[in-house]
């Protein structure tokens, strides 16, 4: 079993988004950053993902300043380069020219080697309808496992 360090979850991406595909992308980051990340100090709520000249870039997230970083502390919201071959730089690229489309990152985590790792997902925002829906089949699910272990009988 790998060993997953989960350092920030972005808790509203599938509540507000129908994540279609998802991939893992490295980070680059400084050293005061990483240092940052291993305390579980950053956000990932109202981030986004882009592709830029070829390049993915991640957008908005905080990483907040290392306590004893000093000079080499960094803006915590700057712009950071997402790691990902060219293939998929490219099939990202496509999908986001679709009208709709957006990448929204999910989970910020340290992998088994300690390289950051960022899951991004493919996303497409969901309507007052939709939210209705997940609601609908939650509460059905809700009873369906109430039933089963005989607490209402129907």
């Amino acid at each position: 079993m790998e060993f997953v360090e989960i350092v920030a979850t972005n808790r509203k991406a599938r509540r507000d988004y129908t994540v279609f595909e998802t991939y893992e992308a490295g980070i680059q980051l400084y050293g005061t950053e990483v240092k940052s990340l291993r305390n579980r100090n950053a956000s990932l709520d109202g981030s986004y993902a882009g592709v830029d000249r070829g390049e993915v870039f991640l957008y908005d997230a905080n990483i907040a300043p290392y306590t004893h970083g000093n000079i080499f502390n960094r803006d915590p919201k700057r712009k950071r380069k997402l790691l990902l071959n060219k293939d998929e730089i490219k099939r990202l690229f496509g999908k986001t020219q679709v009208r709709g489309f957006t990448l929204i990152p999910l989970k910020l985590y340290f992998n088994n080697k300690g390289f950051a790792k960022l899951e991004i997902g493919l996303c497409r925002g969901k309507k007052n309808y939709d939210h209705r829906e997940d609601i609908k089949k939650r509460d059905l699910a809700r009873l369906d496992r109430q039933v089963e272990k005989g607490r209402r009988r129907y």
